[in-house]
């Protein structure tokens, strides 16, 4: 077989990143984002040209077929410009500079991001998606002012420049303002007026599975016992779990559903996404009791460790969204598709999957959904619900098979630290849940890499890896989440080197991420010269905000250990965003829930005996979320531990703020003291 050969080839050819590979066969002369290209257009005194996109984004393939191969545009790019493409998942940082550029000139943004800048990185003008014709224009356009009128584009610069460098400003507040249980009443108020009351989440459309508000909607239906909460809550897993954002087959949830009712998917999957959801849903196993729960988080759970997990033990970041060029076709099924697979019963099983009626989606094809349980589709069948159960198991397995067969979706095989962070975190809390060691050891090899191969040993992380090679420095993401993650490990494994290395990262967080002047962290670390601007995350989004699992971090490692100094940080870190929370709670959910546990409501409990795993699994099981779940079996220099080694008798200690309430003997004594 002949190698392929191509007409074109550029500078990315030499990059790691999946997204950056698939242009590196343009006829445009991308560049990657380092200091060699931004002195290149200094020296040439020309503009950047800055795409910004990532593997599994569906528009941006489309980009690329229509603009970035042809060859006209190609050549007018390649004359005028310096062009840069950046895979936003590997550069956050590069990503968060010229998104907030096109959002201040458009009141929004998305990807593909396409931005404009001096050749000193000032970003003058930018905006997402273009036709070819918008662009060739657009390109024109801009070549001509920058001969003709540069004082207006650099007045334009300085102004975007300036907008930037305010729109992080956070004003610190004193000590003297408190929390108060009335600004999380507002918040949640606020939060209800946009509820979907019919198909759960927020109105409208398109909607996306936001782990962070589900979280906070289960905290303040536990501690509100307002049944509307509660009930919206289950109303936004249901319908979440019944429709075709989640993969009926195969587990896992895709990146968002295009429609109000979450049938139909934009069809990537995200790891971040369903580590996420792992979470949320084993919560709301933990609360509500429903076994269904339980099965979403497993499933997903077993989808990431059958796709989405290197030889190393580390996760991949995402699957594509197209396949053969086309959206969704590895999922979606015809009738006769469908029947063909299914070798028993298969009228049944398509009807339960909505096949021709709820399912059916274009041309023919169906997205695979389920409007009801399977008891509620036995009892309308009048058929034995075991019996079904077991067929529709055969004939999913069935389906999977055939599906096995067909093109795949580009699978996007870097890891990032951050988004294996959150996975390590819910295949800690979903071991415990499931009672699965599986998705411990998924964890622990995950973290033991990260700790081992990608942490230096003053504590600097690193942001990505492939095939054992780390290239790009971390980001405040990647030590927040690190940290966080590594404290779910001390809890469930009770191996106190998570808690050293969650320490470790804290400190070096501190002192190379941290801003005094308003008490909040920059997302990039104090070295960073190679941007224009340099940015704080405050926002929580699809994930939560770095500073936000800042706060988190310092706050429980305050609870473990008693520093003070981490404490008053958490503490006005939160207090700083009072207003923001309650005026804009979806925003601000992981801020919300972190301002839950300053309202005295958070637990440390110690579960001390020679073998101590069962009673703090069970502990760690109840369903009050706010607190810690520990457990010691010999002398340790753990402060919370003082005093609290095993004497031969099974003691629990129910503490908050490091004071103790008297040891109980029994899980059950110890659950009567969570209260709030």
């Amino acid at each position: 077989m002949k190698p392929l050969t191509h007409r074109h080839t550029n500078a990315l050819i030499a990059e790691s990143s999946p997204y950056l590979l698939q242009h590196a066969h343009n006829p445009v002369q991308w560049h990657a984002w380092n200091d060699e290209t931004l002195q290149k257009a200094r020296n040439l005194d020309r503009m950047l040209l800055i795409s910004i996109g990532y593997s599994a984004c569906h528009w941006c393939h489309v980009m690329e077929h229509e603009t970035f191969e042809n060859e006209h545009l190609a050549a007018l790019m390649n004359e005028h410009f310096v062009c840069i493409k950046v895979d936003r998942e590997e550069r956050p940082d590069v990503d968060a500079v010229y998104m907030n550029a096109v959002q201040l000139l458009h009141g929004s943004g998305g990807w593909p991001l396409n931005c404009f800048a001096l050749p000193d990185g000032r970003p003058f003008y930018g905006g997402t998606y273009f036709r070819p014709e918008q662009w060739e224009e657009l390109l024109k356009n801009i070549v001509k002012l920058y001969a003709d009128s540069r004082d207006l584009l650099l007045e334009q610069a300085d102004q975007i420049l300036n907008g930037i460098n305010k729109s992080d400003i956070i004003q610190p507040v004193g000590d003297e303002d408190t929390f108060r249980k009335e600004v999380l009443e507002g918040a949640m108020q606020s939060f209800m007026k946009n509820a979907d009351a019919l198909n759960g989440g927020s109105r409208g459309a398109p909607k996306f599975p936001m782990a962070d508000t589900l979280r906070l909607l289960q905290h303040w239906a536990h501690f509100s016992k307002d049944t509307r909460y509660k009930n919206h809550l289950l109303l936004t897993l249901d319908r979440m779990a019944a429709g075709g954002i989640y993969d009926q087959l195969g587990g896992g949830f895709a990146r968002y559903s295009v429609d109000a009712a979450w049938k139909i998917p934009h069809f990537e999957k995200m790891l971040y996404d369903n580590a996420q959801l792992i979470t949320v849903y084993a919560e709301a196993f933990r609360y509500s009791g429903k076994n269904e729960y339980l099965t979403v988080a497993t499933e997903t759970a077993d989808f990431i460790l059958r796709e989405l997990t290197s030889p190393e033990g580390m996760f991949y970041s995402a699957l594509d969204a197209d396949s053969e060029g086309e959206e969704g076709k590895y999922y979606v099924w015809t009738r006769q598709e469908f029947d063909e697979s299914v070798d028993e019963d298969s009228g049944l099983v398509a009807e339960f999957y909505g096949i021709d009626e709820q399912g059916y989606w274009e041309d023919g094809k169906n997205i695979l959904v389920r409007p009801w349980s399977v008891e509620e589709f036995a009892n309308k069948k009048g058929i034995d619900k075991d019996q079904f159960g077991e067929t529709l198991n055969k004939a999913r397995i069935q389906l999977l098979k055939a599906r096995s067969k067909r093109t795949p979706p580009a699978l996007d095989d870097k890891s990032l630290t951050s988004w294996n962070a959150l996975t390590i975190k819910a295949m800690a809390q979903l071991s415990v849940m499931a009672n699965d060691k599986r998705y411990l050891e998924a964890a622990v090899n995950a973290a033991t890499t990260i700790h081992s191969k990608m942490t230096q040993p003053d504590g600097r992380l690193s942001h990505n890896y492939k095939k054992g090679v780390a290239t790009i420095n971390g980001f405040l993401e990647d030590y927040a989440g690190m940290a966080d993650a590594a404290l779910e490990l001390f809890q469930v494994t009770g191996d106190e080197v998570w808690l050293v290395y969650a320490r470790k990262l804290a400190e070096y967080a501190l002192q190379h991420f941290y801003d005094s002047a308003d008490g909040m962290f920059w997302f990039t670390h104090s070295s960073s010269r190679d941007l224009v601007a340099r940015k704080k995350e405050l926002f929580d989004n699809v994930i939560p905000s770095s500073n936000s699992v800042m706060a988190m971090v310092l706050f429980k490692l305050a609870a473990i250990d008693g520093n003070r100094k981490y404490a008053a940080i958490a503490a006005s870190m939160t207090r700083s965003l009072t207003e923001h929370i309650q005026a804009h709670p979806a925003s601000f959910a992981n801020w919300a829930i972190v301002y839950f546990y300053h309202l005295n409501s958070f637990y440390e409990v110690v579960v001390s005996a020679d073998e101590p795993a069962a009673v703090a699994d069970a502990l760690y099981q109840d369903s009050y979320p706010a607190k810690m779940v520990f457990r010691v079996n010999d002398e340790s220099a753990v402060p919370i531990f003082h005093g609290r080694a095993p004497d031969g008798n099974l003691r629990i200690f129910v503490c908050s703020g490091q004071q103790c309430q008297a040891p109980v003997a029994t899980a059950g004594e110890a659950e009567q003291l969570l209260l709030y």
